[in-house]
């Protein structure tokens, strides 16, 4: 079972119809029992870093997903979520994140030419950077879907994949069994889709 973190942020939707679509079983849940019992886990998220820490440190969910990640369980941050898994995030002041990973998330603003429009939203292809199971159906140059402001830095040991706006920026993360993916799996079509089924099968083999 994939269980997706409902924590006030994020469209859990398409997130749940993309599972069904690869044959998964899926629940949304708040509850540290169902996140326990999950196969792997899904911390999605949209809107404000600031904010979206707030409300999972005020539910205590901060910690049970530090202490499941720790147990390894396979944990995927999904856009916003994948910034959450790092230590801090200088998005409008300085912010403290989830510490899984090592690396902040800073202004793409600081890094792309000053024509580059603000937010990045679009399609562009993936570049590999190290192997790692969740890219074990994805080819070099496969197109995802992005839309940010803010990327991850300083986290050279942990990308597994960049793509280029301007600048190469990081598209996908992992360490272990704390992963992430700056773009939308959900929102990017078959490709999406392959990724998720990648993530599944990391959890099924524990």
């Amino acid at each position: 079972m994939v269980a997706i973190v409902d924590y006030g942020v994020g469209n859990l939707f398409s997130l749940q119809s993309s599972f069904a679509a690869i044959g998964a079983e899926v629940t949304v849940t708040a509850q540290k029992e169902i996140l326990e019992q999950a196969n792997c886990i899904i911390l999605p998220g949209v809107g404000a870093f600031e904010d979206a820490a707030k409300k999972l440190r005020g539910s205590g969910l901060d910690k049970t997903l530090k202490e499941l990640a720790a147990k390894g369980k396979p944990l995927m941050g999904i856009c916003l979520g994948m910034q959450l898994l790092f230590e801090r995030s200088y998005e409008y002041g300085c912010h403290e994140g989830l510490g899984l990973l090592k690396g902040s998330v800073r202004p793409i603003r600081d890094v792309i030419p000053s024509d580059y429009k603000i937010p990045h939203i679009g399609w562009n292809g993936l570049i590999f950077k190290k192997g790692s199971p969740l890219l074990k159906y994805t080819q070099e140059g496969d197109c995802v879907y992005f839309v940010h402001s803010f990327y991850a830095a300083d986290c050279d040991a942990s990308v597994i994949a960049t793509a280029e706006y301007g600048a190469e920026l990081t598209a996908a993360v992992a360490d272990g069994n704390v992963l992430g993916c700056q773009f939308h799996p959900e929102k990017s079509g078959d490709v999406g889709l392959k990724i998720l089924k990648a993530f599944v099968e990391m959890g099924e083999k524990l």
